[in-house]
């Protein structure tokens, strides 16, 4: 008995793919990938020294209202945490002046804060950026209230 005889073959239309149509469609996907994924990433790093600039313009605008309760800004030891507990000395206080804490910035660094200010300024609010080190540019540049 010829069990192929049974068996009935796919119509001339419907067979499938072959290997270099596979490879071609491959091919076609890597190229856009090669040409978004850069776009997309750098895209990304902006979007980090933008969170990273809104939230000093936050520190900013909460250490002026602290300034306008207490009559000083907090110093240097004190910190940012000043803006969400009450330091010993400061009478007026009538915090938090932030909702949700200090955050860190969009590295996973604590921001730094001096007062008075070393840039000619009351005081300084500054992220390092994405590499943790002074100076810098791109995505690696200072961010701060200077």
């Amino acid at each position: 008995m010829d069990y192929r005889s049974n068996t009935k073959k796919a119509p001339r239309g419907s067979r499938g793919f072959t290997l270099l149509e596979l490879l071609v469609v491959i091919a076609i996907i890597g190229l856009l990938a090669a040409y978004v994924g850069p776009k997309y990433f750098s895209q990304i790093g902006k979007s980090e020294q933008a969170v990273a600039k809104s939230q000093v313009e936050a520190f900013s605008r909460a250490l002026g209202t602290y300034r306008l309760d207490v009559g000083s800004f907090p110093t240097t030891e004190e910190g940012l945490g000043a803006l969400v507990v009450k330091p010993a000395n400061a009478l007026k206080w009538n915090g938090p002046y932030l909702d949700k804490g200090v955050p860190a910035d969009p590295w996973g660094r604590a921001y730094l804060y001096r007062s008075p200010g070393s840039k000619g300024g009351d005081f300084d609010i500054e992220s390092l950026g994405k590499d943790g080190q002074p100076g810098g540019s791109g995505d690696a540049a200072d961010i701060g209230n200077f």
